[in-house]
């Protein structure tokens, strides 16, 4: 299928491992024009290394969202400039990746505002491009209860109304908004791998909850990222999609 993302501009946030890597590679096969930042140098440099064979344009920095607000709408402006405007916004940098799930703060900072201050940001570059698209990234944390009470699982829930919202207020500008809530996903240097040799029996408890008997990987996830943003998917916006391998347990109506 052709997903009509060539020479689309597309600004990604948090993209130089797990789900975030594997969307930057796909949009850059899709031939699409990309930009994307990571706590990490070497990752960021590795990333951009790996998908320039793709020919499209390639903005990558290094960004730690500790360098504060400013900072940020600095970069995503520095970002839009680079590739001449922007289709399509994911904001994907989080706690969960910084190992932080429990501080309140800076989940907010990060995952809610780090998608606020970004659409703020690029609004109108996506009202200009006639095809804007913005995916969110929730979590099946915010859909029902795991694990403990922690900011991580709250704010990720508020982040479904935010997206809900967004999708109707922005759809007059052209501007479609979907979200995405992963299950418990596996990949090279991800959580679970590390809590799978910390925390043995928590990795089998949730293991076992898997419905489709395995884990989920970065690709799996990041194929309905690509597909959501595109415009192969020009009717969709104020959506949730749970990919999540059956893991959570809820009647989806």
């Amino acid at each position: 299928m052709d997903l009509g993302l060539k020479g689309k501009k597309v600004i990604l946030t948090g993209g130089s491992r797990g789900i975030g890597r594997a969307a930057v590679e796909m949009f850059a096969a899709e031939g699409a024009d990309v930009a994307f930042c990571s706590r990490n140098p070497e990752q960021v440099a590795e990333t951009a290394a790996a998908i320039a064979p793709h020919g499209g344009k390639v903005f990558a920095e290094a960004f730690d969202m500790e360098s504060g607000h400013d900072a940020y709408r600095a970069w995503l402006t520095k970002a839009g400039e680079a590739l001449g405007g922007c289709d399509i916004f994911v904001p994907m940098i989080s706690t969960s990746g910084a190992g932080a799930t429990g501080d309140w703060h800076k989940t907010l900072d990060y995952d809610i505002l780090g998608a606020v201050i970004g659409v703020e940001v690029l609004e109108p570059h996506l009202a200009a491009s006639g095809e804007g698209s913005i995916v969110l990234m929730s979590s099946t944390a915010g859909l029902e209860t795991f694990l403990v009470p922690q900011g991580y699982n709250a704010l990720k829930g508020a982040m479904l109304v935010y997206a809900g919202q967004l999708s109707q207020a922005l759809g007059p500008k052209g501007i479609r908004v979907n979200c995405i809530s992963p299950g418990p996903i596996k990949f090279p240097g991800g959580n679970w791998e590390m809590i799978e040799k910390a925390m043995p029996g928590l990795y089998g408890a949730v293991n076992a909850d898997m419905a489709m008997g395995r884990w989920g990987g970065a690709e799996e996830v990041a194929k309905t990222v690509v597909f959501l943003a595109s415009p192969a998917s020009s009717f969709t916006t104020g959506t949730n999609v749970v990919i999540d391998g059956g893991y959570t347990k809820r009647v989806q109506f």
